[in-house]
């Protein structure tokens, strides 16, 4: 009887401590201690110092975590003359930006707030008429338009398949309309600009292409920054930081920075035919600027990558993070589902690689894509203007956040080895 009770007991315990929630907060732990092999691991601190000194990157800071164990995070490099990168050194994130924007858009759908396949002129009124390039003309940039088939939606705002371009990366007659409303070069910040006037501006600007038929990278997610300010009543900034940042313990992610922060902001750099160069900061200052009220959903934050980690972890512990929801386990499945299908099956989608498709705000592969490199069947990421990068894969519950400040970057290879030394240190 005393051996049945001590059984029982024993079996309660076991079946509580099964029970209880596994850790979900990121901490450091042993690479083993998550089946990783500490002496693979190790090599990346190789292939990241031969980078910087054959004076291809100037380094960074890079950050992995599995499980919810942070098992790599260090610093390489100098930012500055002299001084070296710091692990909480804040960096220019450009479209990872548009990861944050996607995430509070599906807050507000869960909530019942908005619909996916709503027209976007259901919140903005400024998108009601708008219309579609027709013919060009390339001695005067003179043009014609035709009526849109059907209006844009949310939905194809999430996947860059509305007609809205950016106009400074389309060399020809997408550039040149652009540049005759003033749309080239503002996905950043705007020191007059509203959030507002910026994207009433943006919706007189003839569409591409007529929406829904293929993949163009653009300033979607900047319009759907201006629909979460309608949706929610807050300005942008505010609604990240009250519904994503506070609740997620980022401390170091902003819009513009507060001045005491203004010394952890990193150089930016670009490659040259003799290596790389600081470039001028008037160009690149803008976290530093005070008092604008444009906020760029679509590129205009800086951040750390602890921040930054923070966010993606959540979304691999199937939208929580410590006590906090951040999405719905169901909203994510939706999120990270191939959105391109059709553009796909007509050569239109992000990409002619078979599985290297689009879900809403990420790249995405698919099971097609099974074996074009190490990540899972399910990874999503993306990535942002100045050489910062990250991933998410469900599968082998694993993050990575890498933050260089450094455009133009001519050197694929250091992400692609760097990917694959990742998953070869993978060890259980």
């Amino acid at each position: 009887m005393k051996k049945l009770l001590q059984n029982l007991i024993l079996f309660l315990f076991v079946f509580i401590i099964s029970c209880q929630p596994v850790t979900t907060n990121l901490e450091s732990g042993s690479p083993e201690s998550v089946g990783f092999n500490s002496e693979r691991l190790a090599l990346i601190d190789q292939h990241i110092q031969s980078f910087i000194d054959a004076k291809k990157v100037p380094g960074g800071v890079f950050l992995i975590a599995r499980k919810g164990k942070i098992v790599y995070y260090k610093s390489f490099g100098n930012s500055k003359e002299g001084v070296p990168y710091k692990n909480d050194d804040i960096f220019r994130i450009a479209s990872m930006t548009k990861a944050i924007t996607t995430v509070s858009i599906m807050q507000l759908y869960e909530q019942g707030k908005l619909g996916l396949d709503e027209p976007v002129f259901n919140y903005i009124p400024a998108f009601k008429d708008q219309v579609v390039l027709d013919s060009f003309n390339e001695t005067d940039s003179s043009y014609t338009t035709v009526p849109v088939n059907s209006p844009v939606t949310i939905r194809q705002l999430l996947t860059h398949t509305s007609g809205i371009a950016y106009g400074g990366f389309n060399p020809g007659k997408i550039m040149a309309v652009y540049e005759k409303f003033g749309m080239n070069n503002v996905g950043l910040s705007h020191e007059s600009w509203t959030t507002e006037e910026f994207i009433n501006r943006l919706a007189k600007v003839p569409l591409a292409f007529q929406p829904g038929t293929r993949f163009l990278y653009g300033l979607n997610m900047d319009v759907l920054g201006r629909v979460i300010e309608v949706v929610s009543g807050m300005p942008l900034d505010k609604y990240f930081s009250e519904n994503i940042f506070k609740p997620l313990g980022m401390t170091d992610t902003y819009f513009y920075l507060p001045e005491e922060k203004y010394d952890r902001l990193v150089q930016v750099f670009a490659q040259t035919g003799k290596g790389y160069e600081p470039v001028d900061p008037v160009g690149t200052n803008y976290p530093l600027r005070k008092g604008l009220s444009h906020f760029a959903g679509g590129g205009g934050l800086s951040s750390t990558a602890l921040d930054y980690a923070k966010f993606i972890q959540a979304l691999v512990n199937d939208g929580k993070y410590e006590n906090y929801r951040l999405l719905s386990r169901k909203t994510i499945e939706v999120m990270t589902s191939d959105q391109l299908i059709d553009q796909n099956s007509r050569n239109a989608g992000i990409s002619n690689i078979p599985g290297v498709t689009f879900g809403l705000g990420f790249m995405l592969f698919t099971e097609k894509a099974k074996g074009l490199n190490s990540k899972s069947v399910g990874t999503y990421e993306w990535s942002g203007y100045f050489n910062t990068k990250f991933f998410i894969d469900p599968q082998e519950d694993l993050i990575f956040v890498g933050m260089t400040q450094i455009a133009p970057f001519w050197y694929d290879d250091f992400w692609n080895k760097f990917y694959a030394m990742i998953y070869g240190a993978i060890d259980d």
